[in-house]
C-alpha cells in the first residue's frame, strides 16, 4: 500500500508540475544564453582539458577532478538500469524524450552550476557551495535553503544511494549468484572507508574510476553497434515513430513514453536537479562560467553518450518486448545476445563501477548540505554512516520498485526546489556568460571575474575578490 501512495503522488507531481517546467526552463535557458549548449562545446572541450592538465595546489579541487565527480554521480545505475527500465515501461521513444531532455537541460545545467560557482564560500583551504548556498545568499531565503539542504541530502546521501546498492546487488546475483547480504556488506565496507575521507579522497578515486569506466562502456558499445551496424536506421526509426507514432497516441502510451523518458533522464544527467552545483562550487578557477560550461558538457557525455550505448544494445536486441525483463536484468540479457555468457558478467562489473563511483559521489553532496546546516561532528558521523552504511544495506535487501519510487519522489521535490531559484538568479549567470564571451572576444586567454563586476551583490559574495 505505501508503495501505491508513492506512485500516485510520483505521477501526479511529474505530469503537472516537473515535466512541463524543466522543459520550459531549459527551453528559457537556452533562448537567453543564445544556445550555449550547442555553440560552445569546442570551449567545453578545451577548458575540460585544461583542468586536467593545470597545475593546482594539493588543497584545492581541480575543474577536471570537480567534472569527474559530478560524471561519478550521473554515470551510474541510471545509465545501464535507469534506460532499460525507461524502455521497459515507456517503450523505446523514451530514449528520444531523453535525448531532447539532455538537449536543453544541458544549459539548464550550466546556469546552475555558474551560480553554484558565483556563490561558493570557503572551507578548509578549498572551496563549498551549491544550491542551498545561492538560495541563501542570491535569494536570501533562509528557510527554502534549508529545505532544499534537507532535500537533497535525503535524495542524493540516503535514497539514490539504495537505488545503487540495489542495482549492484541485482547484478552481481544475476552475473555471479552472490547473496545480496553480502554484497551488501561488501559495498558498505569500501564505501564507509572512502566517504570517511572527504571530498579530497572522492575526488581522487572519481578521477580515476570515470575515465575507466566511460571509455571502456563506449568502447564496447562502438564495438557491438559496428557489428549491427545494418540495423541502426532501423533502431532509429522505432525509436522516433514511437516517440511519436499514432498508436502511442491513439493507445494513452504516448504520457507514460514521455514521463519516462523525462524522469529516467533527469535521473542519470541530473540537469536542473540542483546536484552539481554542488561539486562545481568546490573547483578552482578564474572564472564561475568555465565550470559552467564543463558542467553542460557532464549532460552530453551522461545521456548523449552513455545512455544512448545502452539504448542501442537493448533495442538491437530486441529484448525489450520481453515483459519480464526490466532494469539491469535487461542490459544484462541484451548484452549477453550480442557477445555471450561474458555479458552479464561485464555488465556486472560496470555497473559495480559505475553504481559505486555514484555512491561516493552522492554522499558528497549530502555532506555539503549537512556542513550547510550544522557544523556538528556527531551529525556529520551520523550521516556517513546512514549514507555509507544502513540506506546502501537497505538497498541490498529491498525490492527495485520500491527504490525507484522513493526515489522519483525525492528527485520531484528536490527538482522543483532548485528551479524556482535558477529562474529568479539566472540573470547573473547570463551577466557572467557575456563577461566570459567579452573577454574571450578580446583575445583573452583565460578570462576573469571579480566581485566588483557585480556592484549590486557584491556584498553577497564571499570569493571572487
Amino acid at each position: 500500500m505505501p508503495n501505491d501512495i508513492i506512485t500516485t503522488i510520483n505521477d501526479a507531481l511529474w505530469t503537472y508540475l516537473l515535466v512541463g517546467v524543466l522543459v520550459l526552463c531549459g527551453l528559457w535557458f537556452t533562448v537567453r544564453t543564445h544556445g550555449v549548449q550547442f555553440r560552445m562545446v569546442g570551449e567545453m572541450i578545451h577548458l575540460l582539458g585544461e583542468g586536467l592538465g593545470g597545475k593546482k595546489k594539493k588543497s584545492h579541487i581541480s575543474s577536471f577532478e570537480a567534472f569527474a565527480v559530478s560524471v561519478a554521480t550521473r554515470v551510474g545505475t541510471g545509465n545501464l538500469a535507469g534506460v532499460a527500465t525507461a524502455i521497459a515501461i515507456g517503450g523505446p521513444g523514451a530514449v528520444f524524450w531523453m535525448w531532447v531532455i539532455a538537449l536543453i537541460g544541458a544549459a539548464t545545467a550550466f546556469v546552475e552550476s555558474t551560480l553554484g560557482q558565483l556563490y561558493k564560500q570557503r572551507h578548509d583551504e578549498s572551496f563549498i557551495g551549491g544550491p542551498a548556498y545561492y538560495i541563501r545568499h542570491g535569494l536570501h531565503c533562509r528557510w527554502m535553503s534549508i529545505l532544499f539542504a534537507v532535500l537533497i541530502t535525503i535524495t542524493f546521501g540516503l535514497s539514490y544511494n539504495s537505488i545503487q546498492s540495489n542495482t549492484i546487488c541485482n547484478a552481481m546475483q544475476t552475473a555471479f549468484g552472490w547473496n545480496p547480504l553480502w554484497v551488501g556488506i561488501g559495498i558498505t565496507a569500501v564505501a564507509l572507508f572512502i566517504v570517511f575521507g572527504g571530498i579530497h579522497r572522492i575526488a581522487r578515486v572519481s578521477s580515476v574510476l570515470v575515465p575507466i569506466m566511460a571509455i571502456g562502456y563506449f568502447i564496447l558499445a562502438v564495438v557491438i553497434i559496428v557489428m549491427n551496424i545494418g540495423e541502426i536506421p532501423h533502431v532509429m526509426k522505432v525509436i522516433v515513430s514511437n516517440a511519436f507514432g499514432f498508436e502511442q497516441v491513439a493507445g494513452g502510451g504516448l504520457g507514460a513514453t514521455l514521463m519516462n523518458g523525462v524522469k529516467r533522464g533527469l535521473f542519470s544527467n541530473e540537469a536542473g536537479e540542483g546536484s552539481a552545483p554542488n561539486v562545481a562550487a568546490t573547483a578552482t578557477t578564474s572564472h564561475p562560467v568555465k565550470q559552467g560550461l564543463i558542467q553542460a558538457l557532464g549532460v552530453f557525455t551522461d545521456t548523449l553518450l552513455v545512455c544512448s550505448c545502452t539504448a542501442f544494445i537493448i533495442l538491437i536486441s530486441g529484448l525489450y518486448t520481453t515483459p519480464e525483463l526490466t532494469g539491469i536484468a535487461l542490459t544484462q540479457e541484451a548484452l549477453q545476445s550480442e557477445i555471450g555468457a561474458a555479458g552479464p558478467v561485464f555488465i556486472a562489473i560496470a555497473i559495480f563501477l559505475f553504481a559505486f563511483s555514484s555512491i561516493i559521489g552522492n554522499y558528497y553532496y549530502g555532506e555539503a548540505n549537512i556542513r550547510f546546516m550544522t557544523s556538528s561532528r556527531s551529525v556529520m558521523t551520523a550521516y556517513r554512516l546512514l549514507s555509507g552504511g544502513v540506506l546502501i544495506m537497505f538497498g541490498a535487501m529491498v525490492s527495485l520498485e520500491l527504490v525507484w519510487n522513493v526515489g522519483d519522489l525525492c528527485m520531484a521535490l528536490l527538482t522543483a526546489c532548485n528551479l524556482v531559484a535558477i529562474v529568479a538568479l539566472g540573470k547573473y549567470a547570463f551577466r557572467l556568460l557575456d563577461d566570459y564571451r567579452r573577454q574571450r572576444r578580446q583575445g583573452i586567454k583565460s578570462p576573469e571575474f571579480h566581485r566588483s563586476q557585480l556592484p549590486e551583490i557584491e556584498n553577497d559574495i564571499e570569493c571572487w575578490e
